[in-house]
């Protein structure tokens, strides 16, 4: 049998049913109209394949095959009662796998401090960080089970999923600390020397170069990369400028670089954490997105100022 093609509450209306043994009772009971149980006692003679309730003097009377299910309906009834009204398991005890997909952050602003809260709050859970694969990707994954947890942009998300804003980022414009361009910093400053472009395409061009063309003005792209966490090395080791969000420094480097307001308007961006539903009530989960959202709250209030 195909328990999606049931719905399930016709089990709550029939076991009213049964023990009314009166379809206005019975719905009076539940907060049904009149109609509404009739309805729902007609589908359950479809789906049980039964008259279930027969017409009598003042109260209806059960069929046998209405006799033998009062029992296992009562049963199943209070079995859902007790697994819903089931208490939380210890933190402690938990022992499980939590799968996060995450677009680029410093590792050690996410992973070394939440581990370090997992170790003293649920030490029996394992933290795995999955590969990033583009949102539409990572939103298929938590759909399919293959992660639980997400953290990137995601400006729609349907109704499967739950979405919580973590932080505000913005782009600040970054080189090592002894660069040129870091003496006088301005617009002509800034463009006088190569950039490093961060597209997992290979793209030469985005927004920035279009609000520069509307101002006359141009940039040199030296070098595309597909990732943000490895400009740094490459901005130590040359004169390549970078337009970065503010947190992907690495946090025990930071002192080696220096930032700048962008000389010319750049739009920030969310960043949002996500999950599937059906992990509402999984307590392993919610322990770490809870503890997710406090690291990066923390995170956002402690936001580095650009120089």
């Amino acid at each position: 049998m195909n328990l999606r093609a049931i719905d399930l509450n016709l089990l709550v209306i029939l076991d009213a049913l049964l023990d009314e043994a009166h379809v206005s009772r019975a719905a009076e009971r539940i907060g049904l109209s009149q109609p509404a149980a009739s309805s729902a006692l007609e589908r359950c003679r479809h789906l049980f394949g039964d008259p279930l309730l027969l017409r009598g003097r003042g109260r209806m009377r059960l069929t046998a095959k209405a006799q033998a299910l009062r029992q296992p309906l009562r049963d199943i009834l209070a079995g859902i009662a007790a697994l819903l009204d089931a208490p939380e398991p210890e933190l402690t005890s938990l022992k499980q796998t939590i799968r996060v997909m995450t677009a680029e952050l410093p590792p050690a602003l996410l992973t070394g401090r939440i581990y370090a809260q997992l170790m003293q709050t649920a030490p029996g859970l394992t933290l795995a960080i999955l590969p990033w694969q583009g949102a539409q990707a990572t939103l298929e994954a938590l759909a399919q089970g293959r992660a639980d947890l997400a953290i990137s942009v995601f400006p729609t998300i349907d109704a499967d999923f739950t979405r919580r804003e973590l932080l505000r980022e913005r782009y600040v414009v970054t080189m090592r600390r002894d660069h040129p361009a870091a003496n006088g910093f301005d617009l002509d400053r800034w463009l006088a020397f190569p950039h490093v472009l961060v597209s997992g395409r290979g793209e030469t061009h985005g927004p920035l170069d279009e609000a520069l063309a509307r101002l006359g003005r141009e940039r040199h792209i030296g070098l595309v990369v597909p990732s943000f966490l490895g400009v740094p090395p490459l901005l130590l080791a040359s004169e390549l400028i970078a337009l970065l969000p503010s947190r992907t420094l690495p946090p025990g480097e930071a002192e080696r670089f220096v930032t700048f307001e962008p000389p010319v308007a750049v739009e920030g961006f969310p960043l949002h954490l996500a999950w599937h539903r059906r992990s509402e009530r999984d307590p392993a989960v919610q322990h770490v997105a809870r503890l997710v959202e406090a690291v990066l709250g923390e995170a956002a209030v402690v936001s580095p100022p650009a120089r």
